[in-house]
């Protein structure tokens, strides 16, 4: 008798449950729910990238290569990954951010979708605290993903990493 094998599940699949199962519970303390229904903002933050924009609880926000102008083109499946900033009210421009970058398009689920210098945006669900920048360079769902500069355009760096210590020998 042969034993069957277990086929592995790619990554993808395994951070898109995750992310369905943050968003159906609403998320938690560390790592809360990446939809904002109300009171939305763009923020500034120092990150390992430089300064990035954030939302008022410091993610990260990404934009997504392979995006027209005001128009989103992530499948479903990628926003299960890459959520859509949303906000029902205006959003607010706060910190180094600018104002007149700011607006917003038809978003994926008939609400509107956050743009800055109409590149629409998204988080990143790997990112678990407060400036993490883990979604970075990722290629992902048919297109690279980019952090954002305060003046609209994608940082294309990589992430900058503490300097290691030389190794101790026990001397």
């Amino acid at each position: 008798m042969k034993r069957k094998t277990l086929i592995p599940v790619g990554a993808a699949v395994v951070a898109a449950l995750i992310a369905m199962l943050l968003l159906a519970t609403g998320g938690s303390a560390k790592n809360p729910s990446p939809h904002v229904a109300a009171g939305v903002t763009v923020d500034v933050k120092q990150t390992a990238l430089g300064k990035t924009l954030v939302d008022a609880n410091g993610r990260t926000l990404y934009l997504f290569g392979p995006d027209k102008p005001n128009r989103s083109t992530l499948s479903r499946a990628g926003l299960a990954v890459w959520p859509a900033l949303t906000s029902t009210p205006t959003p607010k421009a706060t910190g180094g951010a600018a104002s007149a970058l700011i607006g917003t398009i038809a978003g994926p689920a008939g609400g509107r979708q956050v743009t800055y210098n109409g590149h629409p945006l998204y988080y990143f669900v790997g990112d678990r605290s407060p400036g993490s920048v883990s979604g970075q360079r990722l290629n992902e769902f048919g297109g690279v993903w980019y952090a954002l500069s305060p003046n609209g355009h994608a940082v294309t760096r990589s992430a900058s990493r503490p300097a290691q210590a030389p190794p101790a020998y026990g001397y």
